[in-house]
């Protein structure tokens, strides 16, 4: 039974004609170029795509027209690029980048040295580049400048700092520190001692310069200038309190030309009434009306100080006052040291004093020559 279903198309069944698409003819003088026509099958070709005689969708034509000598090209397949080959190109870039810079790191630390190495010395300064604005910088440089005093006289022993400023043992310390003493001994930072004459002395600047007898080779400190301090600037002091040589403290400088009196001996033949520096009193000085560590007596003299809160104590007279750069700025010459019920100094109360520097530098000559003025 056939019924209405429909049979399987077999091989002698005729196929179904496949739509016909004729070239487009040559152009034609007098017709526009995408005017409709007719081929010689029966075909109207339409510019807007229209369908053919066979039911067949044509597309417009598109640049110059096709002849059966020169058919359309066929359009190559568009490929979308992958993703992956720019982000490689990427990477590529940036490890360009990197590279180049790793090998500029690469040169710069496989160069030759810089201009100031690690160890040399800061222009100017005695401390190494590695150390410079460090309380441990400034200590290592200068240390080895700095010296303790002992001067022996008849009214007894005192002892105080002093700084060395030439290599064969010129040394700057107060006058008081050494004022009347028949013996002088320097211990040097590393141990060694010597034995010292006066070279002269200034009383009214509390300023003495002595000399070593036989010394060579010495570690010089460098002198700064004074002018140029700032309240606020830190500050490091190194001297010998209580015997403690080499002694380190820091702080920074507290005020400018302060106004201080010491005791002032005028009487270089007697022993007899001479005010005799005491290491567990102190130096005896006035300020702002004031007397601290003592009378300092009839005999005075006043000059302009450095004020500080570094942790200065008796024996520190002489020593230095020094800038973060390690150069001498001061000599530290006054300290108050509040007396305990005993009898004893009770320590730093932050309240010291120190002859700029610039004075010091300004009365050398004449200290050399025997005196000051």
């Amino acid at each position: 039974m056939y019924g209405s279903e429909s049979l399987p198309m077999t091989d002698h069944q005729e196929q179904p004609q496949q739509p016909y698409y004729p070239p487009r003819p040559p152009y034609e003088p007098g017709r526009a170029p995408y005017e409709p026509f007719t081929t010689g099958h029966g075909t109207t070709i339409r510019p807007s795509g229209g369908h053919a005689g066979h039911g067949g969708h044509v597309p417009p034509p598109a640049g110059p027209a096709p002849t059966a000598a020169f058919p359309a090209p066929v359009p190559a397949p568009r490929r979308r690029a992958k993703r992956g080959v720019g982000l490689m190109a990427a990477v590529a870039i940036a490890a360009a980048a990197i590279g180049g810079g790793t090998a500029t790191l690469v040169q710069q630390l496989t160069a030759g040295p810089a201009t100031t190495s690690a160890s040399s010395p800061v222009a100017g300064t005695n401390v190494a580049a590695r150390g410079a604005g460090t309380v441990a910088g400034v200590a290592e440089a200068v240390s080895p400048s700095i010296v303790e005093i002992s001067a022996a006289s008849n009214s007894g022993k005192s002892t105080g700092s002093g700084v060395i400023i030439t290599s064969d043992g010129e040394i700057v310390t107060n006058n008081h520190v050494i004022s009347g003493a028949s013996e002088i001994t320097v211990r040097l930072d590393d141990g060694r001692t010597y034995p010292a004459e006066v070279v002269g002395t200034d009383p009214d600047k509390d300023l003495a310069l002595i000399g070593l007898k036989g010394a060579s080779g010495l570690k010089a400190a460098s002198l700064g200038s004074s002018k140029d301090v700032k309240v606020g600037d830190e500050v490091v002091a190194i001297g010998s309190p209580e015997g403690l040589t080499g002694t380190v403290t820091s702080g920074i400088v507290s005020a400018l030309d302060r106004d201080v009196t010491v005791a002032k001996d005028d009487d270089q033949d007697q022993d007899q009434g001479r005010r005799q520096y005491d290491p567990r009193q102190g130096w005896p000085f006035e300020f702002g009306g004031q007397q601290f560590n003592g009378d300092t007596g009839s005999s005075k003299t006043t000059y302009k100080a450095l004020q500080t809160d570094a942790s200065l104590n008796p024996g520190n007279s002489g020593g230095a006052l020094i800038n973060m750069n390690g150069e001498i700025i001061g000599i530290n010459s006054a300290m108050y040291a509040p007396s305990s019920s005993n009898g004893s100094t009770a320590g730093s109360v932050g309240l010291g004093f120190a002859i700029p520097i610039d004075t010091v530098k300004a009365d050398l000559d004449d200290l050399r020559s025997g005196g000051g003025n």
